[in-house]
Order: C-alpha cells, then structure tokens, then sequence
C-alpha cells in the first residue's frame, strides 16, 4: 500500500509504502543542517539509512551526486521510485551501512540510522522496527558508523549523523573522535515520546534511561570532520 505525505517544504513529496521509514522530526532536524553545508554540482553525498530517500532527494536537488544505502530492500525500492517521480538522479543500493561503498569516498554522509533502545538486544531481523530498534542502548549501528565513517570521507568532508540524547552523546562525541573525526553537537531539539519509546517506558524506567515523569526526548545532529 502506497500513500503521499508532505515533507514540509524543501524536498517535496514522498511516496511511502507501508513498512518504510516516514520523514519525521529527525529526518527534519538533519535535512536542517543538511541546508547549511556547502552542496553543489559535483558533491558527492552518501545518505546511510535512506528510508524514503527524503534526505537524499533535498540533496539531489541541490546538484549533489547522490549515493543512498538502506538494509530493506523496500526502502531501496521506494528511494529510487521517489527519485525517479522527482526526476532526479539518486544511486539507492541496498546494504549494511557502508558495506556497499567500501572503497568511495564522499564529501559528505548523513546518517539517520535506527536508535531507539530496544528489549531485544539484536537487530530486528524483519518488520518495521528495523528502521528503528537498535539493541538496548540503541547504539548498535551508531558505533559502526563512528569506527568507520572517517576512512569514506574525502579530507576535509563530514559526517552529519542524528540520534537521541537516550543513546548518550558523549559517548558517539567519543567514538568519532577516536575514529578520527573532531566531532561536535551542532543541534538540539526536545520532542515528545513517539508511540514507540511511550510504549517502552516502564522499560526505559527500569533501565535508567530515563527518569519518572520524563514524556520528552532529545534529538541532536553531531557534525563529524576529517581533517583537511
């Protein structure tokens, strides 16, 4: 089943099957410092954990050359089909993070990868929750990208990547720099629970992930650079 939503302005409208990532606050809050990075004909950008390919499309609209990657081969699916309506010109592959661009480099990956901590602590191997469970501190997939986002960047290029303050800032901070990124907080957002992390509160509660009362969460956008 296929329907259209808006995506609130700059990057149009987006097919979207059922079972594929909606643009949403995070998506927004990336594409909103997507628009602040420089972005042109001849930019090479990796959108990781396409979904929709919304990302993908507002930076195929600037005259990026545009890679998308999502494990699902429904995502990849619906990127290329948005693309495609769009009249824009989007490489959506399917894979796990970087795995299909191994030896590329890009100026700039965005990532808005799964995060929301989960009772299961694997990857959902089927079912919507892939495009958001991400083991019980929601940091499978972030770590994997910090260890190896620097060796993808051409000097110079960066990674804008965005998740909840649930997954522990300071820890992704760390992580990037240790990957070999200087790597800062570029953006703050407070949002209420989704259905999904106001379903698990009793579980958020029990694992000290937040505290009695909490009905809001964080979002930050972590800019990540490879030295010049």
């Amino acid at each position: 089943m296929i329907g259209l939503i808006s995506t609130y302005g700059q990057g149009g409208r987006v097919m979207l099957p059922r079972g594929v990532y909606a643009p949403q606050g995070d998506s927004l809050l990336l594409r909103d410092a997507l628009d602040r990075e420089e972005v042109g004909t001849g930019t090479a950008v990796l959108d990781v954990g396409t979904g929709s390919g919304f990302l993908a499309l507002a930076a195929a609209r600037r005259g990026a050359r545009v890679t998308a990657v999502d494990r699902t081969r429904r995502a990849v699916l619906t990127t290329r089909l948005n693309a495609a309506v769009a009249g824009l010109r989007v490489e959506a592959v399917r894979g796990d993070l970087l795995a299909p661009t191994v030896g590329r480099r890009f100026h700039l990956i965005l990532s808005n990868p799964p995060y929301v901590p989960a009772p299961d602590p694997a990857l959902p191997l089927r079912g919507a929750a892939r495009a958001w469970d991400a083991g019980h501190d929601g940091r499978l997939l972030i770590d994997r990208l910090c260890d190896t986002a620097a060796g993808s960047l051409h000097p110079g290029g960066a990674l804008l990547l965005v998740h909840s303050a649930l997954c522990g800032v300071p820890a992704t901070l760390d992580r990037l720099k240790r990957g070999g990124l200087s790597a800062e907080v570029t953006d703050r957002r407070t949002v209420p629970f989704g259905p999904v992390l106001a379903s698990r509160r009793e579980w958020l509660l029990d694992h000290g992930l937040i505290l009695p009362g909490d009905d809001k969460e964080e979002l930050v956008i972590i800019r990540a650079e490879r030295s010049r």
